[in-house]
């Protein structure tokens, strides 16, 4: 690593900052890893996107259809794919806790900048703070790679800002993609801004953020590599002009990516979220592929319905 446990807060405030993305994992028609396929797209990614740091193996990764070798063996492309080029971030969430020191000491050992896990599931509890003190508490003493907790719906219960704000306090907790409403990582941006970069992962909210939070960190989902090209690069554009303070000329970049927005939204079906994605990809030139059970496949005519949208959404190819 290049930091200590000591400075680990220090050096991800440093260094963690710009536009970071969750990677979706190609699977081939025998539904194994797409190992050529994923460096190429984080070669795109890295290269002709600029993205500075890549999510990897998280839930737009289909960890859950993955064995732990897998999701190993996808923490190691990215490593060696990525080099000194950009950072890489590790979803190590499971919902045993072995099963995630495994792979937090596999991401130190290899190499990677950070890992990231998830607010556990809880069945039957009625509060939760004092179990993910101890949960969170296990894992930094576990391991000296830096943490990012990350809280979601998916869990059954969000993490409050006070919860967030006492878990700032543990040495290796260096961020957090917080996935809640706005007021709620406003009020924890206020109580641990010192201490924890606070991040989400809408794109919608990404440029107000900028202008009035102060972020630095878009943390993260597939919005960098989905409405971006090599030679149509609005969203870097307008984070770069937000963060040197153009924030009109920042405004009117964002506002003109609407209609691709408007595109990947509107044709997204409910269940298939990565099917529609790795589709979207395809047609962008990266390496979309299968995707595993239990998710679903586009039909012909879901297909035909998104090609559309994409040819007619501007994105410059």
């Amino acid at each position: 690593m290049r930091y200590t446990r000591a400075n680990a807060k220090d050096h991800a405030r440093q260094h963690m900052t710009g536009i970071w993305a969750a990677a979706l994992t190609p699977f081939d028609d025998q539904l194994r890893i797409d190992e050529d396929g994923f460096r190429h797209n984080i070669n795109h990614w890295v290269d002709e996107l600029g993205i500075r740091g890549l999510f990897i193996a998280g839930k737009q990764g289909e960890a859950f259809s993955m064995s732990v070798d897998e999701r190993k063996r996808t923490f190691d492309l990215a490593v060696e794919a990525t080099g000194d080029r950009a950072q890489t971030i590790m979803s190590c969430s499971d919902p045993n806790l072995d099963v995630v020191l495994e792979l937090a000491r596999h991401a130190q050992t290899i190499g990677a900048d950070w890992i990231v896990v998830h607010a556990p599931q809880l069945p039957f509890t009625k509060a939760q703070d004092e179990t993910l003190l101890g949960y969170y508490q296990t894992i930094c003493e576990s391991v000296d790679i830096g943490l990012a907790l990350w809280s979601h719906p998916d869990s059954g219960y969000l993490m409050s800002p006070e919860l967030c704000n006492r878990l700032a306090d543990l040495e290796t907790v260096v961020a957090i993609k917080y996935s809640v409403p706005r007021p709620d990582y406003i009020e924890l941006s206020r109580l641990a801004g010192d201490r924890l970069l606070v991040s989400t992962a809408s794109e919608d909210e990404w440029l107000d953020n900028i202008i009035e939070l102060d972020w630095r960190l878009y943390l993260c989902s597939s919005p960098p590599f989905l409405l971006q090209t090599a030679n149509d690069r609005r969203m870097l554009d307008y984070t770069q002009a937000a963060f040197e303070g153009r924030h009109d000329e920042a405004r009117q970049i964002s506002a003109s990516l609407e209609p691709v927005r408007a595109a990947l939204r509107e044709t997204r079906p409910a269940e298939k979220p990565h099917a529609h994605q790795k589709y979207w990809q395809e047609l962008l030139g990266q390496v979309g592929g299968r995707v595993r059970a239990p998710l679903l496949e586009l039909t012909d005519d879901e297909r035909a319905a998104v090609r559309q949208a994409f040819d007619a959404c501007g994105l410059r190819r």
